[in-house]
């Protein structure tokens, strides 16, 4: 048994992969909550080691008083982006520090890709640099809005995910299909 995961851009089905491992208690409603915020999680495999990225798309929810993407926002999307990356190689690891630089603002309708990408890892620590790009009407090539260089505490114990009950089929996770991912446009 396992998790049976679909994937899909847009109302495109793209396919569907099972999973040997199970989910953690609480995932399901933990991601149906970034979705409601507003943010869409892209899951990295085990062969992206080293780098995480998430996308989100900017809603009214997620303006601030001047009419542009709120900060808070923002930071959220990379502390995940940033969790993600630094548990992305099977070993607990816990934030030290985040340094966030503010560099141009988004606005509502454009899709926020967040990349994380592995700068240095030791035994003891890693530094990862993350980068926010907004994608959208007034730049459909992109315009790089935010970036973090964040360092993590690797703790040394294996990052385990608790055993939970996996989906019981195709048509219990096929809502996740309808859902469609967000990508940067091609060309980036």
């Amino acid at each position: 048994s396992g998790t049976v995961v679909h994937a899909a851009r847009g109302s495109r089905w793209l396919g569907a992969a099972l999973l040997e491992d199970a989910i953690k208690p609480g995932a399901r409603e933990a991601v149906s909550a970034l979705r409601a915020a507003g943010l869409e999680p892209e899951f990295v495999d085990e062969t992206r080691a080293g780098y995480a990225r998430a996308t989100m798309l900017v809603t009214e929810r997620l303006l601030n008083a001047p009419g542009t993407a709120h900060g808070g926002v923002m930071m959220a999307l990379v502390d995940v982006v940033h969790a993600a990356v630094s548990n992305s190689h099977g070993t607990l690891a816990v934030a030290q520090d985040v340094h966030t630089e503010f560099l141009n603002a988004g606005s509502l309708g454009d899709t926020l890709v967040c990349e994380g990408v592995e700068i240095n890892r030791t035994g003891r620590t890693a530094v990862y640099r993350i980068d926010v790009h907004a994608f959208g009407e007034k730049y459909p090539d992109g315009r790089h809005i935010a970036t973090a260089l964040a360092r993590v505490f690797r703790v040394g114990t294996p990052w385990v995910v608790p055993d939970a009950a996996p989906v019981a089929d195709a048509a219990e996770a096929a809502p996740v299909a309808e859902q469609g991912a967000v990508a940067a446009p091609s060309g980036r």
